[in-house]
Order: C-alpha cells, then structure tokens, then sequence
C-alpha cells in the first residue's frame, strides 16, 4: 500500500490515495483522503474501537491482482478482512460512504455509479450504513478517526491553493458554518 505517515499535532495522518485502503486501532491515527468521482468507505467497530477506509476508482472491473483496490467489490472485501483480522467483529460493523461526485458534466457520471455499489455492496452484506455525503459537485477532503468513527469532511470548491472551502446540509451531520467543516 502506498500511504504517507505524517504527525500533525501529535496525531498520525494515514494519508489513503487512489486504489488503496488502511486501518488503525491507534487512538492517535486519523485516516485521510481528497475524493472527486471515487468513493471512500469508513468502516468501523465502536465496541472495539477500530475502523479502515478505502478510496476505490471504479465500481467494477477485472483486478489485475487480488490485492487490487481499484475496484469497489476488491476494495470492500480487503477493507472488511483486514478490519476482521485484527478484531472486528463483522455484525458489530457501520458504513460512512463519501465521494462519489460528478466532476465533469461532459463524461459519464462515474461517481453516481461509485455511489450506487457501494450502497449495494453494503446492503448486501447487511452492513448498515449510519450517514454518508455522495454526489455533487465538488471535490472533498475526508478525515477519519478509526478509534471513534468520526469523520470530518471538507468540500473544495477547486484545487487551487485558494480553494474555497463549502459545506453541504446533511440529515446526520453536525454543521459548522464558521469553518466549513461537517463532522458525520
């Protein structure tokens, strides 16, 4: 896997980028991301205080290697068995979905389709999901504490050093105006 371990303020950032997925039971870490038409998937165990996100590309395809993240059905499982392998328990499971945007009106809205496995794929598997932020416009930011199943996240209205910072209402989220961050 491909992340970058950076200390801000004496927190771990696991920096998760395209095709790739982590975990962490350390109180310390917050796992991060920037999101356009992907989706990323925070799931976690508040019984045992341990979660993972994952940043797919696609919500389907041909994985070159079982390790592929690429791809929303490889991604979900590698994301799921890791989390299981170091002491989740499966049933006690929640989702946080984001992402999923439609950066370019020409092309196809690939994040509408992001969106839709990932909903899907954890209804199947009777994962419940307990607040997600998908579609739009805009790219976004996601923070994720893993011990707790906090998530913050910040919609970038472009990628420019100015980027203006937007929040979105959502039915679950905890707005605040003045910063321009949602905590779900």
């Amino acid at each position: 896997m491909n992340m970058r371990q950076n200390t801000l303020h004496q927190k771990m950032l696991l920096n998760v980028i395209q095709g790739s997925f982590e975990t962490s039971k350390d109180s310390n870490a917050i796992i991060t991301t920037v999101l356009g038409s992907c989706i990323a998937v925070c799931l976690f165990d508040k019984e045992r205080k341990l979660g993972g996100m994952n940043h797919f590309l696609l919500p389907s395809g041909r994985p070159r290697s079982p390790e592929c993240v690429r791809y929303g059905a490889n991604a979900m499982e590698l994301l799921i068995n890791r989390l299981i392998k170091h002491g989740a328990q499966r049933p006690k499971l929640e989702a946080k979905v984001f992402g999923g945007a439609k950066m370019i009106d020409s092309l196809k809205d690939i994040g509408a389709a992001n969106a839709a496995f990932a909903e899907t794929f954890l209804r199947d598997e009777g994962i419940p999901i307990v607040s997600q932020c998908t579609g739009g416009t805009f790219a976004r930011r996601i923070r994720f504490w893993p011990t707790t199943g906090v998530v913050r996240q910040l919609l970038i209205n472009d990628f420019s050093e100015d980027a203006t910072l937007l929040t979105k209402s959502a039915s679950t989220s905890a707005k605040s105006q003045k910063t321009g961050i949602e905590l779900f």
